[in-house]
């Protein structure tokens, strides 16, 4: 019988683990989850660090038994952080599963590019409460909630700045209608919103839209999506393409007054661009869940201190119930592997997810 060692470096609840176990006697299953995180202390930077892991988490056992783990391994199964030299140190390597959904998590490591096969949840994560975040970023800059803080600390309110909006029959632009970004169109419409969004491969002329969703159209027509919507929500993978999407030209198109929410990767805007417009007045608001660099350092001065601007620390897919479905998807490719098929969730290293 073919025999597969799978190397668990992440944490997985025991209930995830049988699931895995139990699909089928060929999988030789080693849990090393924990066993990384010195190595992770001493080569990831320390903001990392301090934010990821337990205080007192140093790792097990000695380099040389992590390196044997490593170097009889066919299926690793990693999370965030994770060893940046893992593929020079797995020879056998075939399949790393990471539970995250972002691709670009793994860009910092020699797995990026590398011949080994790599899948990632995408469409698995916790897609709902990342889109009611965007619900509630929209709607703290559309009632104004953000002018609170500052009637606060003058102890006085000034009823005239808040302008609250109706958000009933405003349009949304959803860049990037995958999981995240369907489910934010299908809440924007329960509101009464319009929606319109973007997709690298629009459905078909004839096919059935996403809920919620009005129209879909190519990146490419976004300049012009953009300057009809009264709201915009940063769904979209991180990749060359979308690097700096939001800038100041596309702000510039963008409808004057509009909120913009970004819940995807800081790096699809450019951060001064976006300063810029909401110095200018011509964005209203920005709710951001991400910023560039976020992963090694706090969020830049210049965005955190504005008083337009909501941040938080990529917190929107936390919440008291874990929808994370990522088991599903590593079950589902496990049995694919064993049985030699294409498995789901491949990144393409060219297009960067």
């Amino acid at each position: 019988m073919r025999v597969v060692k799978v190397l668990n470096i992440q944490r997985m609840t025991a209930e995830e683990t049988n699931r895995l176990k139990a699909i089928s006697p060929a999988i030789k299953y080693t849990d090393a989850a924990g066993w990384f995180d010195g190595e992770i202390r001493d080569t990831w930077p320390s903001f990392t660090s301090n934010r990821y892991l337990s205080p007192d988490a140093e790792g097990d056992g000695t380099k040389e038994e992590r390196d044997a783990l490593l170097a009889e391994a066919e299926v690793v199964l990693g999370g965030w952080p994770f060893p940046l030299d893992l593929r020079a140190r797995a020879p056998k390597l075939k399949w790393f599963h990471q539970r995250p959904a972002g691709a670009s998590n793994l860009m910092l490591g020699d797995l990026w590019g590398s011949d080994v096969t790599v899948t990632t949840s995408r469409g698995f994560g916790n897609t709902l409460p990342i889109a009611e975040y965007t619900v509630a970023g929209i709607l703290h800059f559309a009632k104004g909630l953000q002018r609170t803080t500052v009637d606060s600390a003058r102890a006085e309110f000034d009823h005239s700045a808040y302008k609250p909006l109706l958000i009933e029959g405003k349009t949304v632009c959803v860049i990037g209608a995958g999981g995240i970004g369907q489910d934010v169109g299908r809440l924007c419409a329960a509101l009464g919103m319009r929606v319109i969004g973007t997709r690298r491969h629009p459905p078909a002329a004839g096919d059935a839209l996403p809920e919620g969703f009005s129209e879909i159209r190519p990146p490419s027509d976004l300049m012009a999506m953009l300057a009809e919507s009264d709201f915009i929500a940063v769904c979209c993978q991180w990749t060359p393409e979308t690097t700096n999407l939001i800038n100041a030209e596309s702000l510039a198109a963008a409808k004057p007054g509009g909120v913009l929410v970004n819940v995807a990767r800081g790096e699809i805007i450019d951060e001064d661009a976006l300063a810029d417009a909401l110095d200018s007045g011509h964005l209203r608001g920005a709710a951001l869940d991400v910023y560039i660099g976020e992963f090694e350092r706090t969020a830049p001065p210049r965005l955190w201190q504005h008083p337009n601007v909501l941040i938080t620390p990529h917190t929107s897919g936390m919440t008291d119930i874990n929808r994370h479905r990522a088991i599903e998807v590593l079950c589902e490719n496990m049995a694919l592997y064993l049985d030699d098929k294409p498995l789901r969730n491949v990144v393409d290293w060219e297009a960067g997810y």
